[in-house]
């Protein structure tokens, strides 16, 4: 299997709860390590500031199993994330800047599979180019739906279509990302054959797959409930890494039992929180032991 590739910025999130001021996040840092320790050998760019080139947990990639290529950016996307009764209060320092196609290495482009996964809007349309036809294209759409500026407001953008979404076969997101996370509002943006995932956190969420043939299937499925939520950051991206495992055939994924790319991307996201950053990325054992666990637990409905 020719390795996938994960594309986007690292960010640097502020805590005072690491004595660097700071911890390394991201979603292409959590998917790239998810797929790492899930034995999948990722190919992972990485745009990273001066501070974050340093970060010991890029260490943590390659130790996985990843090939990590870092592509330095003039600034990275800086936040203060505050978790309130109400969901996440988050501040930007700096928005960081977009990280060009020319940074992929060339020898990568016989990939088949694609995980562009922003965290500041920094993967445009200009990364439509590279995947070729067939490719397994997947977005990561809250990265794309986030205002940044550097007054320190962060906003929800509204979403609309654009060439990468219309590439996607594959894309995800949060309920809370969207002032509408219905299908009426969200699909129209989409091209058939597609598969559009809204996850709500301990709620579950939702997988709507459009056919070519314009065929639709929705599922359902469960949150697998976590020993203790300490962070929730990284969570939506382990989950998105999880359903990209699936594609790929991962063996977790292929016991035949319906609904178990949902079961093995919700252990994922259940495992993450546990622990905070990037800690929380599991090992393959961890990971197994949960979904044997969450096997007394309603399956994916509709699957």
């Amino acid at each position: 299997m020719i390795p996938p590739v994960v594309v986007g910025s690292a960010s640097r999130d502020l805590t005072q709860a690491d004595p660097r001021g700071w911890r390394l996040g991201g979603a292409a840092a959590y998917a790239g390590l998810t797929l790492a320790r899930l034995g999948l050998r990722p190919r992972v760019l990485l745009g990273v500031d001066r501070a974050a080139e340093t970060a010991a947990e890029l260490q943590w990639l390659r130790d996985a199993g990843a090939d990590l290529r870092v592509h330095r950016l003039p600034e990275g996307p800086v936040f203060t994330n505050v978790d309130t009764p109400t969901g996440r209060a988050q501040t930007c320092e700096t928005p960081g800047v977009p990280i060009p196609p020319g940074g992929l290495p060339a020898a990568w482009l016989d990939t088949t599979t694609w995980c562009l996964v922003p965290v500041a809007d920094e993967i445009d349309d200009a990364w439509v180019v590279l995947p070729s036809p067939g490719d397994l294209v997947v977005v990561g759409w809250q990265g794309l739906l986030r205002t940044l500026s550097r007054d320190g407001t962060v906003g929800r953008r509204a979403p609309v279509t654009t060439a990468l979404l219309r590439r996607a076969d594959l894309v995800s997101l949060s309920r809370e990302d969207v002032a509408d996370p219905s299908e009426p509002a969200l699909l129209p943006m989409l091209e058939p054959p597609v598969t559009l995932v809204v996850t709500a956190g301990p709620e579950g969420g939702t997988a709507v797959t459009l056919g070519a043939d314009g065929c639709r299937r929705v599922r359902a499925y469960p949150a697998i409930v976590a020993d203790g939520a300490v962070d929730g950051t990284g969570a939506g991206d382990a989950f998105l890494a999880g359903l990209v495992a699936a594609r790929i055939g991962h063996p977790l994924a292929g016991s035949g039992r319906r609904g178990t790319d949902l079961r093995l991307a919700a252990a994922l996201g259940s495992l993450v929180v546990e622990r905070e950053g990037l800690q929380g990325v599991p090992t393959m054992t961890a990971l197994a032991q949960r979904m044997r666990r969450s096997l007394t637990m309603p399956g994916p409905q509709g699957a």
